[in-house]
């Protein structure tokens, strides 16, 4: 890999980003009632498409929303730009990885049919709510205002193509809530809930969430490593891994996930428990074997959709023969336009003779005399994976991602010396199960603190 690639700036990334960044300060204050300090921002949101289709509409909508004349269509295009404005970041700093990787790309994905129409009003009326955040801005914030979202999503939840906008509103409104009174808050997460306002606009749009095409695809899978990702109610375990088609095409990189509630109680590798039971993936992963796919669905951004009637196990498959010898020729799957932004990168690569940098700051790569960051706090407890074996190690299997205004590398797997022998730790090695005494303690744990909620649960359940 090309590292020297990573650390040049890549050309209008800074003014694109600061276009992005000025926009979300306006958020702050809101659209109301702008002051002549957001018209400043609201301008240089314009600025930065003046070049593009949205051109035009944008130049109004930023006109009319300094003068706190803005509609709910002016709102729309202010977040169709900066939606935009953080795809064309995605694209460049993409662009730059498949560069220092040498890795092919796919072509890009066909899209899929409307399907059933969604009910206007309720798009019409998750818009208005939106776009009522918008001008209260996020210091104005309140619990009656983020109140307003509950009937929008309650009545959304029953149509199946409206769950995905649904599951985000209701997820954006509990955060909110959690914030109120916004007046009162020391520390707004500015880019984040810019982010979800944004994304949760262009999902009203009808149309807009039409899924790309769905294939089949048959022939074996080879898992290189387990992204796990954990929140107080919810986990998801994703799978990164190559698929090599029985037709002799092209290997494509592509990702399996599994998700399941979770009490706050379970953690760390009680977390499998939950997951386990969905995904025989995971225990491929664990015990290092590959998986055979005969028509599994699959979406033309790589995302399998998981169906066990369409999946056994197969041969063993360790994940740094797999990085070495299939993951080069493996095409990159593209990304829709409405996904687009920075992230959502996470690239498997494979870094092997570099140094290691054990600095204050956190553990560093050097290859060929460049820095690569390691982002150690995304390493799972929920594994034998640890900050010391990553900085021990000779080989990693990880995720390039972008962060902070760098790339960062998320390690998946590691290769170490033991006894002058390579030893693999992986992230997801317990993932179906595990012999190791600090897994199987934590199991323990997990298996009781889930037998304590049940029998809670019955108990209220017989009252």
């Amino acid at each position: 890999m090309r590292a020297d690639l990573l650390t040049d700036a890549v050309e209008g990334l800074d003014e694109a980003l600061a276009a992005v960044d000025g926009f979300d300060e306006v958020l702050v204050g809101g659209l109301l009632r702008p002051q002549p300090g957001q018209a400043a921002g609201l301008a240089g949101l314009a600025d930065a498409v003046a070049g593009s289709p949205l051109a035009g509409r944008v130049a109004e909508a930023a006109e009319k929303t300094a003068a706190g004349a803005a509609d709910e269509d002016h709102y729309m295009a202010l977040a169709a730009a900066r939606t935009a404005l953080l795809g064309s970041v995605h694209d460049a700093l993409v662009a730059r990885i498949e560069e220092a990787v040498g890795r092919p790309r796919a072509e890009e994905p066909a899209v899929g049919a409307a399907g059933a129409e969604h009910p206007v009003n309720l798009l019409v009326a998750a818009r208005g709510w939106l776009c009522d955040l918008a001008r209260a801005g996020w210091q104005g914030i309140d619990h009656e205002l983020i109140g307003g979202a509950a009937p929008v999503v309650t009545a959304m939840l029953p149509e199946p193509g409206l769950r995905r906008l649904a599951t985000l509103l209701d997820g954006f409104a509990a955060e909110l809530a959690a914030s109120c009174p916004g007046a009162t808050l020391e520390r707004v997460p500015v880019r984040r809930w810019a982010d979800l306002w944004s994304r949760a606009m262009l999902l009203t749009l009808p149309g807009a969430d039409r899924a790309t095409a769905v294939g089949e695809a048959t022939g074996r899978l080879l898992p290189l490593g387990v992204d796990l990702h954990e929140h107080a109610t919810a986990v998801q375990a994703q799978v990164h891994a190559v698929f090599e088609p029985a037709d002799g095409g092209t290997p494509r990189l592509v990702r399996a996930s599994v998700s399941a509630p979770k009490p706050d109680t379970v953690v760390g590798a009680g977390l499998w428990q939950l997951l386990r039971p969905h995904m025989s993936l995971l225990t491929a992963v664990s015990e290092g074997r590959a998986m055979e796919l005969d028509a599994m669905p699959v979406t033309a951004e790589g995302d399998l959709i998981w169906d066990e009637a369409h999946a056994a196990q197969g041969e063993p498959a360790e994940p740094f023969t797999t990085a070495r010898v299939a993951l080069p020729t493996a095409a990159a799957a593209p990304v829709a336009p409405v996904d687009r932004h920075p992230a959502r990168i996470a690239v498997p690569v494979l870094l092997e003779g570099y140094a290691v940098d054990d600095e204050a700051e956190g553990v560093a790569f050097r290859i060929a005399g460049e820095r690569l960051a390691v982002d150690a706090g995304r390493v799972p407890a929920a594994g034998p994976l640890t900050a010391d074996a990553v900085a021990s190690s000779a080989a990693c299997v990880g995720l390039l991602r972008w962060d902070a205004g760098e790339f960062r590398l998320q390690p998946l797997a590691v290769e170490r010396t033991v006894r002058k022998k390579p030893v693999a730790v992986q992230a997801g090695a317990w993932a179906g199960g595990t012999a190791d005494k600090a897994g199987v303690r934590a199991e323990k744990a997990a298996t009781d603190a889930v037998n304590v909620l049940r029998e809670r649960a019955g108990r209220l359940l017989r009252k």
